[in-house]
């Protein structure tokens, strides 16, 4: 048991970005970052010693983080408050025109629906169609066809703002 724990604690660690990343993208005011990361970090304990090894230990740790912040988004409310990016949120570059961009995409990311905000997370993580299919359980073609429709709307949310 103390090495599975062990086993744990590492993934977890090791992808503790990621999840904080996931969770992010869904905080709101009434559904605060901690308690979606706790949430996440819950349900990846109790599925842990079920993991098959099908996929990648990445894939899995998406696949549950999503599932878990919409699902508790949905028991909590229907639709989620448009968060903004902290100062302390993952920059690429201390710029602060960088700064901007990113705040300004994350907040339009943000009036996205709920599958298209993963599908345009997973894809800013750089994750292949593939595995944002495997991620999302959508077909390869219909994530590309998604994609093209966000990265639109994205365009055109910037031309209004």
């Amino acid at each position: 048991m103390e090495n599975i724990e062990q086993e744990f604690i590492a993934t977890i660690r090791t992808y503790e970005r990621v999840i904080y990343k996931v969770c992010y993208m869904y905080a709101t005011t009434d559904t605060p970052l901690n308690d979606l990361y706790q949430e996440v970090v819950l349900n990846l304990w109790k599925a842990f010693g079920k993991f098959r090894h099908e996929c990648k230990i990445s894939t899995w740790i998406y696949r549950i983080a999503l599932n878990t912040c919409i699902s508790f988004i949905r028991k909590g409310k229907n639709t989620p408050e448009i968060v903004t990016l902290t100062p302390a949120f993952d920059r690429t570059e201390d710029d602060d025109e960088t700064e901007t961009m990113l705040r300004q995409l994350y907040q339009m990311i943000n009036r996205l629906g709920q599958l298209e905000k993963s599908i345009i997370l997973l894809y800013l993580e750089d994750k292949s169609y593939e595995e944002i299919a495997e991620i999302t359980g959508l077909t390869v073609t219909n994530v590309a066809t998604k994609l093209s429709r966000i990265k639109d709307k994205l365009r055109k949310m910037r031309k209004e703002d």
